[in-house]
């Protein structure tokens, strides 16, 4: 199963809607196949490994990240090509998080006179996936809010001025989350102030596969309520796809933008802004959206954490002070002691010269 989980984290980058799965199958104590999903539309890791097994997948024992599915989708059921290879034993790491299909596979293969189990390495094979779990339990995707800053806490000069804060290892990593991202969200102002281009570049990515990686770049998202986004803005003449979410409802905004290639989203409104809530509902519905990247200033970032939607904030600290003119981390005007956000610590290590911090929030706790 440990290989397994190895082989599924080859997908880390790639599977979006689906979720990373590794397979192996085992016949006298020897791996006679194995493989994992790469990307949506193709072979499954079951599918994968009896490829490789071929005739030897009879009377093998198969171990699985994710219970073998048990619907038709793009391919057929894994449940049922198990069955038909002749593999004796189903070893799955967790169940499938789908509410309406969960341990369908593993009744499917039981029918089948196959041993079937559940539940072995599961906090590792879960780990692989925290997007597609939360999508499938709670119809919300997983939220990450990215930072850098200064030692005092500061992501930008009064003017606006902040490249580059942290060095070229932090931008390194910054890339690889947006890679397994399959939504980057960020706030008007940031377009207007630093001219982002959001995107997934492979000379930056470093990793060997980073040519097949950028095919399929995230969906970028603008949150703009008055539609404020210039025409001329960097992020629209990238590969991909931008969408602006907006509640304002000026059609000459809508068409001038849509000509040079943006999408028009329009969403409810909270307090004259777009509903972050409602934002988050729609990716999940209409983009499948698992795993979702907040890279933005400190108004936006605020507004994610006091509404409590941060599932992890990935903090990077240079070793540098930028005073106290420059802009905040966070705009979040608490005022008394007990309205604080307490973070728990999950990951730090050095990124060249930088500090890089992996946190959770820890919401209503003093």
């Amino acid at each position: 199963m440990a290989r397994a989980i190895q082989l599924a984290r080859k997908g880390l980058y790639t599977t979006h809607p689906n979720p990373r799965v590794g397979c192996v199958l085992v016949k006298n104590d020897v791996i006679v196949g194995e493989g994992f999903h790469f990307r949506a539309g193709e072979g499954h890791a079951e599918v994968n490994a009896l490829a490789q097994a071929g005739n030897d997948a009879k009377g093998a024992t198969a171990y699985v990240t994710l219970e073998p599915c048990s619907h038709y989708g793009r391919t057929p059921p894994c449940a049922e090509g198990l069955i038909k290879a002749g593999v004796v034993r189903v070893v799955s790491a967790m169940v499938d998080p789908n509410p309406q299909v969960a341990g369908r596979g593993i009744e499917m293969l039981y029918k089948a006179g196959i041993q079937a189990s559940s539940g072995l390495l599961e906090a590792e094979a879960r780990a692989l996936n925290p997007g597609f779990i939360k999508r499938m339990e709670t119809g919300k995707p997983f939220v990450r809010v990215k930072l850098a800053s200064s030692l005092d806490g500061r992501t930008a000069m009064s003017s606006g001025e902040s490249q580059w804060i942290t060095g070229p290892a932090a931008r390194r990593d910054v890339q690889k989350l947006r890679a397994q991202s399959s939504v980057i969200v960020t706030g008007v102002e940031s377009i207007i102030h630093d001219d982002s281009a959001l995107t997934v570049r492979e000379e930056q990515l470093g990793l060997p596969d980073a040519a097949e990686i950028i095919k399929q770049q995230p969906l970028r998202v603008v949150l703009d309520s008055s539609l404020r986004t210039p025409t001329t803005a960097k992020i629209l003449k990238q590969p991909g796809r931008t969408l602006i979410a907006t509640c304002s409802t000026d059609q000459g905004l809508h068409r001038a933008l849509e000509s040079e290639g943006a999408e028009i989203v329009l969403l409810p409104d909270e307090q004259d802004r777009v509903s972050l809530n409602a934002l988050l509902e729609w990716l999940v519905k209409n983009e499948q959206c698992n795993d979702l990247l907040v890279e933005t200033g400190a108004m936006l970032a605020g507004a994610f954490m006091a509404q409590g939607l941060v599932d992890e904030l990935h903090l990077y600290i240079a070793m540098k002070l930028l005073g106290s003119d420059a802009r905040p981390t966070f705009s979040l005007p608490l005022t008394k002691m007990a309205e604080q956000i307490q973070l728990k610590q999950i990951d730090s290590r050095m990124m060249g010269s930088d500090l890089k911090l992996v946190l959770t929030p820890v919401y209503g706790e003093q």
